[in-house]
Formats: C-alpha cells, structure tokens, sequence
C-alpha cells in the first residue's frame, strides 16, 4: 500500500500538468490565464523533478505495459483480405514476442 501512497500524488500532478498545457494552449484564454498557467506548470514540474526517478519495482513495469498495451489498440494497415487465419496467428504471435521482449528489457 506504500506505493499507492507515492503514485497517486504523482498521478495527480501529471493530471494538473496536461490541464495547465491545455489552458496554455487554448486560444481563447487570456494573456493573464496563459501566464498563470505557465507559471503553475513550470512549478508542478519542478516538484515532478524534485520527486525523482521511479524506484524501478513492478509499478515501473505496469506502466510501461499500460503504454505498450496503449499503443497497440492503434489500428494497422488492413491486409489482403485473401490470407489464412494462420497467418494473422502468426503476426500476432511475433508482436506479442516483440512487445514481450521490449517490457523485459525495460
């Protein structure tokens, strides 16, 4: 439950940052919301900083496989539609081992 404790609060400030990134971003804000923004991001990133590296346990690695896994619903290019059920088994079979292999290393 410990690392509930630190993710959270780390989890929240991402959330604050993309917040502030919209607002910054937005055309419709005015020039003292776009410089309150700024201002409040470049603090919430100093304390990001300030939080340090991951400890690089199994939170590290759930992350990562979240991001993987994140990519891979992205949809491919469609492929002839007169191939073997086999061959897709095959694709999947090598991107799977692919992925697998990269989540290791990580």
């Amino acid at each position: 439950m410990d690392d509930d404790r630190l993710l959270h609060p780390l989890a929240a400030l991402r959330r604050k940052l993309r917040a502030l990134a919209a607002v910054a971003r937005d055309a419709g804000a005015t020039a003292p919301e776009r410089a309150a923004a700024a201002t409040l991001k470049n603090r919430l990133e100093e304390r990001l900083r300030k939080a340090g590296v991951p400890a690089g346990d199994w939170t590290d690695h759930a992350f990562r496989l979240g991001r993987w896994a994140k990519g891979v619903r992205q949809p491919g290019p469609l492929g002839p539609g007169d191939t073997d059920w086999t061959d897709h088994a095959r694709k999947l079979g090598k991107a799977v081992g692919r992925g697998y292999k990269k989540w290791l290393s990580d």
